[in-house]
């Protein structure tokens, strides 16, 4: 029997997150600097006679492989565009769940990938991915990119360098939900970001227009955030995407694993993951 195929699943990390009114559909126009991160979940494929999912990996309890899962749905939708056999798939999950750096699209992403590479057709022939989920276009890119429209416009941001931090997730459950209906009961945000600065001067200049509701509605991401931009070497942190995971970048790699041997020990219960971020070289 073959080896199985192999993608990654790198978690997606909204350096900048603005957020527009909500259109009539209920979609939010947004635009948001996309870096990539080396943590990532695993999924494999094999040729098959019908699509299907196993999972394990330490996040992998409870999550449902069912028909409805969005890897098998964004297997199926890539495939009635591109044809090519059926996958059996399995996903090491690796990344926390429902928190902020995409982990769920990235995953469906790659699944799509799969397909395309098994069907002998480009990754670019998926047509309107974005129905499958806002962060599922520039998932597909897995690369440092600015998104915009409601997700479907990708365009990649080229020699930005690699960068070195951490990812943290506190493991408290945060609601989208929650956080897009308070959202929309004040002032949209402003759209406009830099387009010719560095990423993380261009960063720097941005912001999270769903942190601050994010951190009223769990104050363990304030603690969080304020652990990180204490520490030593943090050139940036903020929250990423409706959170609850948030992200620092260091100035070098050491500064990201002193600072996770730190906030390891003095918070066990919390998911924390250093290592690099941006396009591989």
């Amino acid at each position: 029997m073959s080896q199985p195929a192999i993608e990654l699943a790198r978690a997606k990390v909204n350096l900048t997150l603005h957020v527009g009114g909500a259109r009539d559909d209920g979609y939010h126009p947004l635009s948001s600097h996309v870096v990539f991160a080396d943590a990532a979940d695993v999924l494999t494929a094999q040729i098959s006679n019908q699509f299907s999912l196993t999972i394990d990996g330490p996040f992998g309890a409870g999550l449902s492989a069912g028909e409805d899962n969005l890897i098998l749905r964004a297997a199926r939708f890539a495939h009635n565009q591109l044809g090519g056999p059926y996958l059996r798939f399995h996903l090491i999950k690796n990344l926390p769940l429902s928190s902020g750096i995409g982990g769920g699209s990235a995953d469906a992403a790659a699944a799509m990938r799969h397909v395309a590479n098994f069907s002998g057709r480009a990754v670019s022939d998926i047509a309107r991915s974005e129905e499958i989920g806002a962060d599922i276009p520039v998932c597909l890119l897995s690369r440092t990119a600015m998104m915009s429209g409601i997700g479907e416009t990708v365009s990649r941001m080229t020699g930005q360098g690699r960068h070195y931090g951490l990812l943290v997730n506190p493991g408290v459950p945060v609601s989208t939900g929650k956080i897009f209906h308070a959202f929309d009961q004040g002032p949209a945000g402003d759209l406009a970001q830099p387009s010719n600065a560095d990423l993380i001067t261009a960063a720097r200049a941005g912001r999270n227009d769903l942190q601050p509701i994010a951190c009223d509605l769990q104050p363990d991401i304030i603690r969080v955030l304020d652990q990180l931009s204490g520490q030593p070497g943090v050139k940036l942190s903020r929250m990423s995407g409706s959170g609850a995971s948030c992200f620092a970048i260091t100035q070098d790699m050491q500064s990201a694993h002193d600072i996770q041997a730190h906030l390891s020990a003095a918070h066990p219960q919390w998911w924390i993951w250093a290592g690099g971020f941006g396009d591989p070289s």
